[in-house]
C-alpha cells in the first residue's frame, strides 16, 4: 500500500494554490501508475510461478465496482487466451472509509479462484465437479504434487442449450421498461452472469457469448449468449428449462440496459 500526504502550505497566493494543485494532480497520477506497474509485476510473477516461467500474459481493461482501473489478467493456455483473474487499483473512497480522516492511501486488489486455477492446470471443464462427492472425479487425483494429471470425463447429463440475445441500450434509446433504475450504455457482461446464476444458481454450467455485431445503420450493437442447463445428478426437463428462461429473460429486461431481441 502507498499513503500519499499532502504538506501544508501557508501561502495565499493564488498561483501559488493553482501550482500546488496542478503538482497534486501530477503526483496523484504518478502513485496511481507506481501502483498499477507494481500491481501488473507481481501478478505476472505469480500466474509464471504456478503455470511456468515462459507463460505468455496480456491485460484486458475490465469493469469491477470496487476497482479504477481495473483489469483482468489472461494468460496463453493451450494455444487458448484463458482469465485467470481479476484486479485493480483500489477506488479512494473506499480506502477513506476503511482508514478514516483525510490519509491519501493508494492499494490494489486482486481475486481469482483456486478452483479456477485447478480447471486450467488440470483441464477440468465444468467448476461444479468440485462439489461433487462421486469417486469418479476425486480418485483421478494424486496427492503426489509432482505428478501431471490430465482429467479424463466421464458420462454426464444431457445439457439443454438455451439462446438470449439483446439489444444495448445507448443515451438515444427509450427505455420501453421507463426503469430509472437502469443506467444506458452501462452494460457489463458481469451484471448478465450474475443474473443468470441467481435465476438458476448450480444448474448453469456456462454462459457463452455466441454472436455480437453494430447495426450500420442504427449502429446498435446486439450480443447473443448461449446458456447451457445441465444438471450433475438428473436429467433436466424442457418444461423445467423453459420455466427459468422465461424468469431470466424478465429480469434481463427489467434489470439491465438492454433491449430482448
Amino acid at each position: 500500500m502507498l499513503a500519499l500526504e499532502r504538506g501544508d502550505d501557508d501561502e495565499d497566493d493564488d498561483d501559488v494554490d493553482n501550482d500546488d494543485d496542478a503538482e497534486e494532480e501530477e503526483a496523484a497520477a504518478a502513485a496511481e501508475q507506481y501502483v498499477l506497474d507494481d500491481l501488473k509485476t507481481t501478478l505476472e510473477g505469480l500466474a509464471m510461478h504456478l503455470f511456468g516461467p515462459d507463460t505468455q500474459c496480456r491485460w484486458v481493461d475490465e469493469y469491477f465496482p470496487f476497482t479504477h482501473p481495473s483489469l483482468e489478467l489472461e494468460i496463453l493456455w493451450q494455444d487458448e487466451w484463458l482469465e485467470v483473474l481479476g484486479c485493480g487499483v483500489m477506488r479512494p473512497e473506499i480506502l477513506q472509509q476503511a482508514y478514516g480522516g483525510d490519509q491519501r492511501k493508494m492499494a490494489w486488489a486482486f481475486g481469482l479462484g483456486l478452483e479456477r486455477l485447478a480447471m486450467i492446470l488440470y483441464r477440468i471443464p465444468d467448476i461444479r465437479l468440485f462439489w461433487t462427492t462421486d469417486e469418479r472425479f476425486w480418485k483421478q487425483f494424486s496427492e503426489d504434487p509432482e505428478k501431471q494429471i490430465v482429467f479424463q470425463p466421464y458420462s454426464k447429463y444431457p445439457p439443454c442449450y438455451k439462446d438470449v440475445s439483446f439489444w444495448i441500450l445507448n443515451g438515444n434509446d427509450k427505455d420501453n421498461n421507463n426503469n430509472d433504475d437502469v443506467k444506458k450504455n452501462d452494460f457489463h457482461v458481469h451484471e448478465l452472469l450474475d443474473l443468470v446464476r441467481g435465476v438458476a444458481g448450480d444448474l448453469v454450467e456456462t454462459v457463452e457469448r455466441v454472436d455480437q455485431f453494430v447495426h450500420p445503420k442504427t449502429k446498435r450493437e446486439s450480443q447473443c449468449y448461449r446458456i447451457t442447463y445441465r444438471s450433475m445428478d438428473r436429467s433436466l426437463t424442457n418444461e423445467e428449462i423453459d420455466a427459468l428462461q422465461h424468469e431470466l429473460r424478465n429480469r434481463i429486461q427489467t434489470e439491465l440496459p438492454v433491449e430482448l431481441r
